[in-house]
């Protein structure tokens, strides 16, 4: 996951809205002429329905921890249309140095997270996908290639998360149980194919701090939503796009500062601290420092549980039963 910055090779036009599948970015006329039926239908399509947050976490915890990891690696220049050798070489650091680190890291702390991984990264780098899976972390899916969701007509949303469940499927031995939609862009006909998939959880949206259960057109569809936030993800304050304006503005001491702040806040509230980092940003030296460090303050906070996504959404939805 990661902000989607203009492209700097090709540029796409938005998919054009059509008679089965309107376009997911509200092209088309003017918001401003809708009538109210019409934008009443545009708000209530996907709602967060009621809370999921338990009374209490695991073993009687105060907060709940769950680190996640977009492994989008190539993809990340893929998605743009470009092929950039020097631009790719900067999403293949991901595979080949942060990925190794951060596996290390939580082999050192004994935690066990959840990656988000696009369709075409399992194809690409499938002993990464196996090692993740058997030091007993979670992955989950995330698009095909990172595509813009939200562009796609439904026939083509679907195909894609198809492809992307069976890639998954076929080289990690496991089937995926939830799902990150690329860059969160959520479309109009991405929960009912996340409900087609049969699938646990999504960790895309950002209509609450704690878990929540997804309604679809006003019905109750039993997925969990483990919310996600851009305050929560190391991609707006590290990430670099020599081609546009994206830089790292914020030192990593403050990105600490602030992550810190948000676990502090979950702890304060007895509710779900869910962390978003890449790869190829979270794994360089001076950024794998202060998760590290981050870690190390919330094992010594006593009551803390670290988990996967698919452990709290499991966790979350028998609660409540």
């Amino acid at each position: 996951m990661r902000r989607r910055a203009a492209a700097s090779v090709i540029k796409r036009a938005p998919a054009r809205p059509t008679a089965h599948h309107p376009a997911g970015n509200g092209a088309g006329d003017p918001a401003w002429t809708w009538d109210e039926p019409r934008w009443r239908a545009a708000v209530n399509k996907v709602r967060a329905g009621r809370s999921l947050k338990p009374a209490c976490w695991k073993n009687g915890a105060r907060v709940c921890v769950a680190l996640s990891f977009d492994s989008d690696h190539e993809t990340s220049t893929l998605r743009e249309g470009s092929t950039s050798p020097g631009r790719l070489a900067q999403g293949e650091y991901g595979a080949r140095v942060g990925v190794p680190r951060i596996l290390d890291l939580l082999r050192r702390h004994d935690l066990r997270a959840s990656f988000f991984v696009p369709g075409v990264i399992a194809r690409l780098h499938p002993d990464e996908q196996r090692r993740v899976v058997a030091e007993g972390h979670e992955i989950g899916m995330h698009g095909w290639i990172h595509e813009g969701t939200s562009e796609l007509t439904e026939r083509s949303e679907r195909d894609l998360m198809r492809r992307a469940f069976d890639a998954l499927a076929k080289i990690t031995g496991r089937t995926p149980v939830g799902v990150r939609v690329p860059s969160w862009d959520f479309s109009a006909t991405t929960l009912p194919l996340i409900r087609e998939l049969g699938l646990l959880y999504d960790s895309s949206l950002m209509a609450d701090d704690e878990p929540y259960e997804l309604v679809d057109d006003g019905e109750a569809t039993g997925i969990v939503e483990l919310p996600v936030e851009w305050i929560k993800d190391d991609a707006p304050y590290l990430n670099m796009n020599r081609a546009t304006a994206i830089r790292p503005y914020t030192a990593p001491s403050a990105v600490h500062e602030i992550f810190r702040a948000e676990f502090e806040g979950a702890l304060a509230e007895g509710g779900l601290f869910l962390l978003t980092m890449h790869p190829h940003i979270i794994g360089h030296r001076s950024r794998i420092a202060i998760l590290d460090e981050l870690i190390r303050y919330m094992k010594g906070v006593p009551g803390v549980w670290f988990a996967t996504h698919e452990e709290v959404a499991r966790y979350c939805k028998a609660a409540v039963a």
